[in-house]
């Protein structure tokens, strides 16, 4: 009981801790020492909400599990029109459609207010996702302001500000992002001492986004349970967190699916335990992470990931811990506890380190202010009365300035490679409002196809009207593709016809390529009889090109980050192309009109 209270001692009062609507107030708190210069929660929330609505209008969509496992069931739901993967099948049901409803109710108001235009609803709910996030992240910076003190926050909101993984994964829908969102939450409320908030965060993130997120409440759970030796609280937030989370989510997936649906058990069944999980989907190395956090983080992912060393020597030489006891140990364990989870799996994909994102920003943080604490011991000649940031905030500027130009080298390398899809899509609605490029009747349905850019398509929310219609013409991709929801009453409940959950490819997924209007395709050299060049074909015109970046004749590094000049030079581009067919529908030529 002693132990107990002398650890309870060390927590952060309450009461010490200003709301945001506090901090607005006045610039200085109790709870952000005043030794240096640091936003209060509502001045970086108006920084975060800034650089996250970049993100929603400027990111592209970089993952085609987020289209067609998020936005088309959305659409779908939505609008009556959508694709449907395996995944959704009720014979399979390892998705939530509880998840996808979070998304649908703001899209519907979205569309009250916005009208028809379905390209405003999609940038419109991204830009709601984007809030979110930055007030997660507000949340997030005021817990690691109060434990940690206000060199520690002030650096974490840098990198988190900046940083080219937050700027790809905050407007994302996927439920990696939504768990990376309520994980801040926890972590900020726990660092507060607001341990109920944190247990219902974690129930949220794994129950109504990603199962496998409750791994990053062991620390939480170490806190309560070993530390404070609070059972029945844990035990009573729990059974709480069901009640108001779990209950609904298997309701309505039951009702959706037709029924009894448990979508947190079923997905953790299927990639852990049915002998044919993810790994169907591709394997990479364990350098895959390795460069990938390089990339997104650059150099604060290095201090982020020797961290645990790093303090563990450093322990040695500080005569007493600058943080609170065991806060320090328990802040950084998610992002050591995700690592050796996902680290080890041979399925690897970037978007599964999302929810660790702002861990790498506080481990970094950490390291450096303890670093700058070494160098002022080691400086001869300082005061008593001397503050360690005072002759050593050179060191953060320094690193500030490196992270931030390399963050922003990434953003804009990856926006000028890879955003001509989300162009080109966009293209599409001013070709079918134009007569001179599309002239068939308003009302007759209208195909536009893919190849081998299947897994760049948007959303059907970038279809220009009901009788437009994505349709696959067959490439070198031998997997399984989604198909449309099936025109039925109850179509979440019927069983699609051609799904299997072994990544098996279905012939009944193509068209003919006589029966496309439009075609959307990037020109590559090394062409194959299944993959042409269809642009230099007489059979299509082009409408629309734009510079996609080709990878494979591209410099490694100029690819990864774009240098003025540099970049250009050591880059190459091909022409991502909106190719309108010059058949007729008895094959003859029609005259161009471009």
């Amino acid at each position: 009981a002693v132990k107990r209270n002398l650890y309870q001692s060390q927590r952060p009062s309450k009461k010490s801790v200003p709301t945001a609507s506090e901090s607005n107030e006045t610039e200085s708190s109790s709870s952000f020492p005043s030794d240096s210069w640091t936003p209060t929660p509502g001045t970086a929330f108006k920084l975060l909400m800034s650089a996250r609505l970049c993100a929603a209008l400027w990111s592209v969509v970089s993952d085609c599990d987020e289209t067609f496992n998020y936005w088309e069931p959305a659409h779908f739901l939505n609008y009556g029109r959508g694709f449907q993967t395996w995944e959704y099948s009720p014979a399979y049901a390892i998705r939530s459609y509880t998840y996808i409803l979070l998304h649908v109710i703001p899209m519907k108001l979205c569309a009250v207010l916005l009208g028809d235009n379905t390209i405003l609803v999609f940038y419109m709910t991204r830009c709601l996702l984007a809030v979110a996030c930055a007030v997660s992240e507000m949340v997030f910076y005021r817990g690691v302001c109060t434990v940690f003190g206000a060199n520690v926050g002030r650096l974490s909101l840098i990198l988190l500000l900046f940083s080219a993984g937050m700027f790809a994964s905050s407007a994302a829908f996927l439920p990696s992002s939504f768990s990376m969102y309520l994980t801040m939450v926890a972590y900020g409320a726990w660092l507060v001492g607001d341990s109920d908030v944190a247990i219902v965060s974690i129930a949220a993130s794994a129950v109504l986004g990603w199962p496998f997120a409750a791994a990053l409440g062991i620390p939480i759970a170490f806190d309560v349970l070993v530390l404070q030796r609070q059972w029945i609280f844990f035990l009573k937030w729990c059974a709480v967190s069901a009640l108001l989370l779990l209950v609904p989510v298997v309701l309505v997936d039951t009702y959706l699916y037709g029924k009894l649906v448990i979508a947190p058990l079923n997905i953790v069944l299927y990639n852990v335990f049915s002998g044919h999980g993810p790994e169907l989907y591709g394997v990479e190395p364990l350098s895959y992470y390795l460069i990938n956090g390089f990339l997104n983080f650059n150099f604060a992912y290095i201090l982020a990931l020797g961290s645990l060393p790093f303090l563990l020597l450093c322990s040695w030489f500080l005569t007493e811990s600058p943080y609170p006891k065991n806060f320090i140990w328990l802040s950084i364990a998610p992002m050591y506890i995700w690592i050796l989870i996902f680290f080890t799996q041979p399925h690897k994909e970037e978007r599964f380190l999302f929810p660790i994102y702002p861990f790498f920003a506080l481990a970094a943080s950490i390291v450096l202010d303890v670093t700058q604490r070494l160098l002022h011991m080691l400086m001869p000649g300082q005061g008593k009365g001397s503050h360690y940031t005072d002759d050593t905030n050179w060191l953060t500027a320094l690193f500030s300035f490196v992270f931030a130009a390399l963050s922003f080298s990434r953003i804009i390398a990856v926006y000028q490679g890879y955003h001509s899809p989300l162009d080109i899509y966009v293209e599409l609605h001013r070709a079918a409002s134009d007569p001179t490029i599309h002239t068939l009747p308003s009302d007759k349905p209208v195909n536009i196809c893919v190849g081998k850019e299947w897994y760049r398509y948007p959303s059907s929310f970038f279809l220009p009207g009901p009788n437009w219609h994505l349709q696959f013409v067959q490439s070198e991709f031998k997997g399984i593709l989604p198909k449309p929801y099936e025109s039925v009453p109850d179509a979440t409940r019927h069983i699609p016809t051609g799904m299997n959950d072994r990544n098996q490819e279905e012939p009944s997924r193509y068209v003919d390529i006589s029966r496309c209007h439009y075609l959307i395709d990037r020109d590559t050299d090394d062409w194959t009889k299944l993959e042409p060049q269809y642009s230099s074909s007489p059979e299509w015109t082009v409408v629309k090109q734009a510079p996609f970046i080709d990878a494979s004749r591209s410099h490694r590094f100029f690819r990864a980050f774009y240098i003025p000049f540099f970049s250009n030079y050591h880059c190459t581009y091909t022409a991502y192309n909106l190719l309108k067919t010059t058949r007729t529908k008895r094959g003859t030529k029609q005259p161009k009109k471009l």
